[in-house]
């Protein structure tokens, strides 16, 4: 067995049937000229036969002594993946709104704990001739950054290559070669007294940076719709924009990418309340994962903070808008530098995951604000065009979690010239969750206007 971190231990705990724990990803291809009708179904079946499954692949909750789980790992030596890898057809008349509405019925749905926490579909039946591959794993195992870093490295720069690659058949980077067990215990152990030893250092330079500069802190977030509790059922929206065009707006503003894709966010966001009678006075709040892993960190796991920006969403002006959350970012950012990487994690929990496990808690959630009101992740993509047996990536959609208080999740990542949104919300409380990529649009329009594009 292998000990499970204090994080990821956290995942797993708060899941529940209401609230699916699981990252994933939509990702579609486009078939090489001159594939064959039954390109999709041979490029299944090839996957299949990848039965070397790494360690992140095999591991799941084990019951330790007294029936207690989520406090160590263990790990199937024999791995079913008729049951893990599935083929699914859409109906008639097979448009991206059919895959959509697979995609949010898949989301929803728990994985199986006695199983490792894993599941791929390959989709097809679109009318065009595009499949598509949908992998969702659950957060304990990877983070948003760790999962996006797996599946593209199972496909190739090169059309030409036919070699088919599977995430869970990849060979391990160094730092993922097993250790010692006690070791692992010990270095565990470590990491929970050092949090716990500096557990007033992010109390003291949040106090600070309150002083000298603005930061953002939790339960400051004005109550909105989106703030509400949620049921298990989901609703998946995804759509690509030209990252020529966000990096356009960035040049002429003189901010970063991130902060152009929150403004496209925030101006949506302005949009869709406002439309459904509900866009509070004060501004939205978004909660937005900061990645702290390095190139010594494995694909696993979870190594993320978080910091809480001002999405303005009280001001007209969309340039306006922009500047006051290039500066809010700027600045909240500028306070997790200041940290050694295990107390900026720390200080993410503090700020962003405690407080939200706190609101849900019963006679509480209601009577405090929320800590934020949606959470906005860029999930770092890739320059290059990838594919899979010649079949090219047209969009790597990410998918990502919501939970009681917070309907709305937007996460996007870069894939070769396109940035690709992924939105998932829960079904009974984001109504037209697809009217919200028609915002986007609008507001991306609005900040090329407003910078002289």
């Amino acid at each position: 067995m292998q000990p499970i971190s204090p994080l990821d231990s956290m995942f797993l705990r708060a899941e529940s049937r209401e609230h699916p724990l699981h990252v994933a990803g939509l990702q579609l291809f486009t078939p090489p000229a001159g594939a064959g009708p039954l390109f999709a179904q041979e490029t299944y079946q090839a996957m299949r036969v990848s039965h070397d499954v790494t360690a992140a692949f095999r591991k799941h909750p084990a019951k330790t002594l007294g029936g207690i789980t989520n406090l160590a790992w263990t790990f199937d030596d024999d791995v079913d993946l008729d049951y893990h890898v599935r083929r699914s057809g859409l109906p008639a008349p097979g448009r991206v709104r059919e895959l959509l509405e697979l995609t949010s019925r898949l989301h929803g749905t728990l994985l199986d704990r006695h199983r490792p926490l894993w599941e791929m579909h390959l989709i097809d039946g679109l009318k065009d001739g595009r499949f598509a591959i949908y992998t969702k794993m659950h957060h304990a195992i990877v983070d948003g950054v760790s999962a996006l870093n797996l599946l593209q490295g199972s496909l190739s720069s090169d059309r030409d290559d036919q070699q088919i690659q599977v995430p869970w058949a990849l060979p391990p980077r160094a730092t993922d070669q097993p250790t010692d067990h006690v070791g692992r215990w010990v270095k565990a152990r470590a990491a929970m007294q050092s949090m716990a030893r500096h557990a007033t250092s992010p109390i003291a330079v949040g106090r600070a940076a309150l002083v000298e500069q603005q930061l953002t802190l939790p339960f400051r977030a004005p109550r909105t719709m989106l703030n509400v509790p949620i049921g298990g059922a989901r609703r998946c929206a995804a759509q690509s924009w030209s990252l020529g065009r966000v990096k356009d707006v960035k040049n002429a503003a003189g901010v970063t990418v991130n902060d152009v894709v929150l403004a496209m966010c925030a101006g949506a966001l302005r949009r869709y309340l406002t439309e459904q009678n509900a866009m509070p006075a004060a501004p939205l709040v978004a909660m937005v994962p900061v990645n702290l892993r390095n190139k010594n960190d494995a694909d696993g796991g979870n190594v993320a903070s978080a910091v809480l920006c001002n999405l303005a969403t009280h001001l007209d002006d969309p340039d306006q808008r922009l500047a006051t959350i290039h500066s809010s970012m700027r600045d909240n950012k500028a306070v997790l530098a200041q940290l050694p990487r295990t107390q900026a994690i720390a200080l993410g929990m503090s700020t962003t995951l405690a407080p939200t496990l706190l609101g849900t808690l019963p006679g509480i959630g209601t009577s405090i604000a929320p800590s934020f009101n949606v959470c906005i992740s860029n999930v770092p993509g890739v320059r290059d065009p990838l594919y899979r047996n010649g079949a090219r990536l047209d969009g790597n959609y990410p998918m990502s979690i919501v939970t009681d208080g917070q309907a709305l999740n937007i996460t996007l990542a870069t894939s070769a010239d396109s940035l690709d949104f992924g939105l998932v919300g829960c079904r009974r409380a984001v109504p037209h969750l697809q009217r919200l990529l028609g915002h986007l649009e609008t507001s991306l329009k609005e900040l090329e206007s407003a910078v002289g594009l």
